[in-house]
Order: structure tokens, then sequence, then C-alpha cells
């Protein structure tokens, strides 16, 4: 039965797919490691929760089949914000989030500079505005 469950989990791995625009935090990715280390000993790996195991893989197939999406449609292509999908996926591409996590490392930076310092040390238009 082992070698069954470790089939059934290579052939949801091999159907979900990659989004190569979130490297390091792609869910696909996460799941074939997950998979690799459940089963370091593929069919031969010995399962110490079966239910728990088909259970998991169960809501990973629904997921991966849409279900949810075909089951609860949506009335609109966007989101309470008005971003559209195509947008979000360019908003959450790992490029963007490092851009966003420099600017904020920025502002934070900039923040901690100017609770940090001295008055004296601030420059002179920060002076002026105490």
């Amino acid at each position: 039965m082992a070698a069954t469950r470790y089939r059934r989990f290579l052939k949801l791995c091999e159907e979900w797919p990659k989004d190569e625009s979130k490297r390091g935090r792609d869910l696909g990715t996460f799941l074939r490691q997950k998979v690799a280390s459940a089963f370091r000993e593929g069919e031969n790996t010995q399962i110490s929760d079966p239910e728990k195991c088909d259970m998991m893989y169960e809501s990973l197939a629904r997921i991966n089949s849409n279900m949810y999406k075909e089951k609860f449609p949506r009335a609109k292509d966007t989101s309470f914000t008005g971003v559209t999908v195509e947008e979000c996926r360019m908003l959450l591409a790992t490029g963007n989030m490092q851009q966003t996590d420099e600017e904020k490392k920025g502002l934070w930076q900039t923040v901690m500079d100017r609770f940090s310092s001295k008055p004296e040390d601030r420059p002179t238009s920060e002076k002026s505005e105490k």
C-alpha cells in the first residue's frame, strides 16, 4: 500500500504547476520537497500514519483539481481591492517582493536612524521642527 501512496504523490507532484516567478516561495516546489522528505525510501517507505497521509493527499488533490474554484465560482475576476489575478501575480513575483522588501528596509532604516540619533546629530531641518 505504501507503494501506491508514493506513486499517487509522485503523480500529484508531476501535475502540480511550478510558478517560476516565485523562486524560493513556490508551493509546487515546496510540495515536491516535502514528498521527497516524507518518502525517503520511495515505494519502500513505511508510513507511520496512513490515514493522515491519505487525508493529506486528498486535500492536495482537491486543491490541484481546482475543486473549490469550481464549487464556489467568483462573481468577478478581481479581489476586494480591485486587483486582477494577473496584477496580483505580478505583484507577488519574487523580483517585486525583493524590491518591496528593500523599500521597507529603507523606510525602517530611516525610522530607526531618526529615533536612535541624538538631536545634535540630526539634520538642521529636523532640529527646527522640534
